[in-house]
């Protein structure tokens, strides 16, 4: 049985969503981001980016390049009320379904078009979600996750089409090689330094030469050249990690704002590990200089999800970084290697006090606030976000650009 793969996208889906609440953005060039001088663009209108303009970019030059554009800041809440609205439609009416992120649905509809067409009731669903939300929404139907993902960017926006059994290959071969999905920007540099521009080029090389070249990701990529992609829809994304990084609106040299900075990161990641009944094994520090210079250090540990060990380490790992006396950009630290279960007090080295406290503190953030309790050396801190639930198995918002 062949399977029916129905890829959703929501066309612009921040600008969209800010369209909504102020009907003079429509048909203007809107920029969605960071609005200092440090922001960068987090989403973009199709007016926008015919001057070149496109997500990622740095803000100061995307109004460079459109002067006219109007600035938005964003506001991830907003975003992912509308998210979760449209996430109720499909869950309602799709037999299986994943979120890949706040705006990409993969709906796997194999099956139903011996009792229903699967191109009609994918129709039928975009119809339904326009109607009750208002939003541009695009989608494409084929036999994999990867066709029919580049099927709804080439139709877009606000389009729709069916990619035919047997016809993945022809309709992939006359792309340029960047539309394939894991192609970023190095893997595109590197394939255009052996003269590869367009998918048909990798469709008649033989899969021996990507895999000398590229290893297991050159055979990946042969295979899905080919129109080729088994990968399953899966509803339930396991998080294998958490962070939390912030760029300053202004560099510093504050060794000590810098320390508590990271103290509040780790702290709140710590609460949230608790809260989703996770441990982790594995603490990264980045900290990158006004010269982009990026270092980043990690320490293998033994599981846990308690402030002090994790504070403690972040704090070593940044000592072990912060070498040079240079202004200090971008810090951040991240939780990884990540397994369910609860913390096993240890029997000579546990303060039974100290778990304890930790237990009502969590208590108190629940039911207050997640600041309504924190360390003194971190009440000046700000900008380091907030998480409902990172553990729901959906995937992670993408919150406006921070900057402190």
């Amino acid at each position: 049985m062949n399977r029916n793969i129905v890829h959703i996208d929501l066309d612009t889906f921040f600008v969209s969503c800010e369209r909504l609440m102020n009907r003079e953005l429509i048909g203007k060039p809107v920029l969605v981001g960071g609005t200092s001088g440090r922001g960068v663009v987090a989403a973009c209108s199709y007016e926008a980016r015919q001057y070149g303009v496109h997500s990622a970019m740095p803000m100061q030059m995307a109004r460079r390049l459109c002067p006219e554009a109007i600035v938005v800041k964003g506001n991830s809440s907003i975003y992912s009320k509308f998210s979760d609205e449209i996430t109720d439609i499909i869950k309602e009416e799709a037999p299986l379904y994943e979120k890949s992120s706040i705006d990409e649905f993969y709906i796997d509809v194999s099956g139903m078009d011996k009792f229903y067409g699967c191109y009609k009731w994918a129709q039928e669903l975009r119809q339904r979600i326009i109607d009750q939300t208002h939003l541009p929404i695009s989608f494409g139907l084929s036999t994999n996750k990867t066709v029919s993902k580049v099927a709804t960017g080439e139709i877009k926006p606000n389009g729709y089409q069916q990619i035919e059994y047997g016809h993945e290959k022809e309709f992939l071969a006359p792309l340029p090689v960047k539309k394939i999905p894991m192609v970023g920007d190095q893997t595109y540099k590197m394939l255009l330094s052996m003269g590869i521009r367009y998918v048909k080029t990798i469709q008649e090389m033989p899969i021996e030469l990507m895999d000398k070249v590229m290893g297991k990701n050159g055979i990946v990529l042969w295979k899905k050249a080919q129109g080729i992609d088994n990968s399953l829809v899966e509803p339930y994304h396991e998080r294998k990690s958490i962070s939390s990084s912030l760029t300053f609106e202004k560099d510093t040299i504050d060794v000590q704002a810098l320390k508590n900075l990271l103290l509040a990161m780790a702290e709140k990641l710590a609460f949230y590990l608790r809260n989703g009944n996770k441990l982790t094994s594995c603490v990264t520090v980045t900290v990158r200089y006004s010269d982009f210079d990026t270092r980043t250090r990690q320490k293998r540990i033994p599981y846990t999800s308690l402030d002090h060990t994790l504070i403690q380490t972040t704090m070593e790992l940044f000592d072990q970084l912060y070498t040079r006396r240079v202004l200090v950009r971008l810090v951040g630290v991240r939780f990884s290697h990540l397994v369910g279960g609860s913390y096993q007090m240890k029997l000579f080295e546990d303060d039974t006090k100290l778990i304890n406290l930790y237990q009502r503190m969590d208590k108190i953030r629940n039911r207050y606030g997640q600041n309504a309790v924190q360390r003194a050396s971190t009440l000046g801190t700000r900008g380091i976000g907030q998480m409902a639930n990172p553990f729901n198995g959906q995937p992670p918002v993408i919150p406006a650009h921070r900057r402190m």
